[in-house]
């Protein structure tokens, strides 16, 4: 018996998603390119990953880079999370999707919204928004080193309050 897919499908690759990477098949819906487009990350097939990109993704893609960032992790699984049109019939989808992957024994979460189109009849990955941690939002402004100390001592923040930070 052969190996399950990384797409997390629970299906054997070679019924899955090998025969979208080998080019025999076309994805049907857009959740089947998501989740071809991650096992190609997971598989280092980054052809695959350009020749499903629209136009625009094409223009802007960085072959070596994709291949640098997908060969450097270990790649985990995938879930899926949403899924909005993007089925057979439609012209346009959206799959919100957590990719799980670990690079130098650190895990990450890739938490993305991706956008897909059909072109000519087959489906494209067209623009992806990416979710990341919110950004710390100070409630009172940054003290710097040479300001004076908000303690009130009239000495330098580093010489007072701010001795010991980094």
């Amino acid at each position: 018996m052969s190996d399950l897919c990384p797409c997390g499908s629970g299906l054997v690759y070679e019924t899955c998603c090998e025969p979208f990477l080998s080019g025999k098949e076309k994805p049907k819906t857009a959740a089947d390119l998501m989740r071809s487009r991650y096992s190609a990350y997971a598989l280092g097939a980054i052809d695959y990953l350009y020749r499903t990109s629209g136009a625009k993704v094409q223009k802007e893609f960085n072959a070596e880079e994709s291949r640098k960032w997908a060969e450097s992790a270990k790649w985990s699984g995938i879930e899926v999370l949403n899924i909005t049109e993007g089925g057979e019939n439609d012209e346009r989808g959206s799959v919100e999707f957590v990719a799980h992957y670990e690079v130098n024994g650190t895990n990450f979460n890739h938490h993305e919204l991706s956008f897909f189109e059909k072109q000519n009849g087959e489906w494209r990955f067209i623009d992806g928004k990416i979710f990341g941690p919110k950004p710390i939002h100070r409630e009172a402004p940054k003290v710097g080193r040479n300001d004076p100390c908000p303690c009130g001592s009239g000495k330098k923040y580093k010489k007072c309050c701010g001795q010991g930070k980094v």
